[in-house]
């Protein structure tokens, strides 16, 4: 299966380079654009987002015991802690679908049920508190407030049918992946660890923190001091370091950090560089003119909301960068009810996250996935365009 992927995958960009005429505007726009976007996400993203969401999964891999994530995230935890901790994840960790990646990943990669880590998956970059007040100061109160109940319920109910819908595959895997150490017995002082962890998510929280729409917020007083936080927050990653690891470990914590690299950072740059492709960034086009897109958006018919998500389960939004770009929309004619349908399939997916997410749970899933994502998001749409619109 693999051997015939790849000669597909070789295929058809054999036949595209063959046949495409690279002279167009259009077509060689659409690759500059492309280049543009990945050039845009490389330097915004990777090393105040992607680099500092890397060490923490390779810090989780090394500190973090296998059995202490299954008795927690595993398939037979308690649902209601396992899914309420992973459903406000997004509360506390500002990021993006593709910031999200590596830490899904260590924590599936130690055991977490495919439920509570689809959960998580789902609702670190959808419930951006951040994100979600400023939904509604610009686009209005109800997108704000349907947004964030959206968001949450999405990330349970998901979570929830993935791990049903897969419930023979996660019991084999759940066997597969029992503990071999006894968490008990494991050295260390958790509440070093604890602050450890704490320390570099203070880096990944306030390296990313965007700037907000008004200057008399505690939100715009923490931009105004963002690097100085994360500099003190990278003083004690470094000092915490050293407090709660011996060498031994702390080279498997960089060990670690390079496997989930690998693993990650050449799909996220060719999935970013496709979508540019496709897309654009917001305000240029890529191969599929704009204008298309703002008349199929309009109105709230099923069509608009289906599209909506459909669009916005593909396109990449960096942190915050799809509120502008509603409110654009809506201006062309948008639909309410496609704009939450993109709201809520948008920022939790894009073609860069979805390439990830295949490479750590694998095809099948990470389609059903997308599908409930995009039915959930319209069917989202269609009942708020038809209560709200």
């Amino acid at each position: 299966m693999k051997e015939r992927n790849k000669f597909l995958t070789l295929l058809g960009i054999f036949v595209y380079v063959f046949l495409v005429d690279f002279d167009t505007p259009k077509v060689s726009g659409a690759i500059l654009e492309g280049f543009f976007m990945l050039q845009e996400y490389i330097r915004e993203h990777t090393l105040t987002c992607l680099i500092p969401a890397l060490f923490i999964a390779g810090a989780m891999s090394v500190t973090v015991s296998q059995a202490s994530v299954i008795k927690y995230f595993g398939a037979g935890a308690k649902k209601i802690i396992s899914y309420s901790v992973a459903s406000v994840s997004g509360t506390i960790l500002a990021v993006c679908s593709c910031t999200i990646l590596p830490l899904f990943a260590g924590i599936y990669s130690r055991g977490a049920g495919l439920g509570p880590a689809m959960a998580f998956v789902y609702s670190g970059p959808a419930i951006n508190i951040l994100a979600i007040v400023l939904t509604a100061r610009v686009l209005g109160y109800q997108m704000g407030l349907a947004r964030a109940i959206g968001a949450i319920l999405f990330s349970v109910v998901i979570g929830l049918l993935m791990a049903f819908i897969f419930k023979k595959d996660e019991a084999e895997r759940q066997v597969a992946n029992a503990p071999k150490t006894n968490f008990a017995k494991q050295k260390g002082s958790p509440v070093k660890t604890v602050l450890f962890f704490v320390s570099m998510i203070g880096v990944l929280l306030f390296a990313t923190w965007a700037k907000p729409t008004s200057e008399e917020t505690l939100f715009a007083a923490i931009y105004h001091s963002k690097w100085y936080l994360t500099a003190f927050s990278l003083i004690l990653v470094a000092i915490f370091s050293f407090v709660s690891m011996d060498k031994d470990k702390r080279l498997a914590w960089f060990e670690e950090t390079w496997v989930y690299a690998k693993q990650i950072i050449p799909l996220l740059f060719v999935g970013v560089l496709v979508a540019g492709f496709f897309l654009g960034r917001p305000g240029h086009e890529g191969i599929i003119p704009g204008k298309y897109i703002e008349s199929l958006v309009g109105g709230n018919s099923f069509f608009a909301n289906f599209f909506a998500s459909i669009v916005g389960a593909f396109m990449y939004f960096s942190t915050l960068t799809e509120i502008p770009i509603l409110q654009g929309l809506i201006g062309a004619g948008m639909g309410k009810g496609p704009a939450l349908a993109l709201l809520l399939s948008g920022p939790a997916l894009s073609l860069p996250n979805m390439l990830v997410i295949r490479s750590v749970i694998g095809t099948k899933k990470t389609i059903v996935y997308v599908i409930l994502v995009i039915i959930m998001s319209t069917i989202a749409g269609i009942v708020f365009g038809k209560f709200i619109g």
